[in-house]
């Protein structure tokens, strides 16, 4: 399985989105935010960080670079994409997920790991759980309240399309929702950072189901 990691100025988990996917069996390659083109890959990542330096709105003008022309043009062919933190900013300014993320209803930064439930395994990035699972992952934002109009809420539940959802709701998501799938469900953007916990030797490998599950069916696909 190829996979892309996407690079802008200010990406700070570009490294660890790579070390994750290859610890779970892909082939990796790095992108810089002005190359036009993606290569012939399954996935593209988009990492955290604090792209731009977060001006205008946080993943606004990494939306705009000419990598991302590409990743629509890649998700438009049927392939996968995977947004965390900054990245899942990225991916609604972008218009491949819906709703946006707002400041944290505490408008502090939060850096800790918080509770998470795996609220549907019927993704390639969900499989490797069960729904209902209780699991900790990383968190480390300041905007990461997800909020959406009513109908949007209404179709990514009916829809089975949120993939995480908060234990504790420390950010003031709308209905604690953490990462949402997009209508195909090729696409997934979430707040917490499973690439943080794949390691026990840093605490935690609860990630690791994430991206073993889907190098597992990309592979295959």
């Amino acid at each position: 399985m190829k996979a892309a990691v996407i690079v802008f100025p200010g990406s700070n988990c570009d490294r660890d989105m790579a070390v994750a996917l290859r610890a779970a069996g892909a082939d990796v390659s790095m992108v810089w935010h002005k190359d036009a083109e993606i290569g012939d890959v399954d996935l593209v990542a988009v990492p955290g960080g604090f792209s731009f330096g977060d001006y205008l709105r946080c993943g606004a003008i990494a939306a705009q670079s000419p990598v991302c022309r590409a990743l629509k043009d890649h998700v438009d062919r049927g392939g996968y994409a995977l947004g965390v933190c900054n990245g899942f900013q990225v991916l609604t300014e972008t218009g491949l997920l819906p709703g946006a993320l707002m400041r944290n209803a505490g408008l502090k930064f939060v850096c800790r790991t918080v509770p998470l439930t795996v609220a549907t395994s019927d993704s390639a990035f969900t499989q490797g759980y069960t729904a209902g699972d209780t699991i900790g992952l990383p968190v480390a934002h300041h905007d990461g309240n997800y909020t959406a109009d009513a109908a949007t809420l209404d179709a990514l539940r009916g829809e089975d399309r949120v993939a995480f959802t908060y234990g504790d709701n420390f950010n003031g998501s709308r209905n604690e929702i953490a990462g949402v799938l997009s209508a195909n469900r090729r696409v997934l953007g979430m707040m917490p950072h499973p690439e943080r916990a794949v390691d026990a030797l840093t605490g935690s490998t609860a990630g690791l189901a994430l991206f073993r599950g889907l190098v597992q069916q990309l592979a295959h696909a």
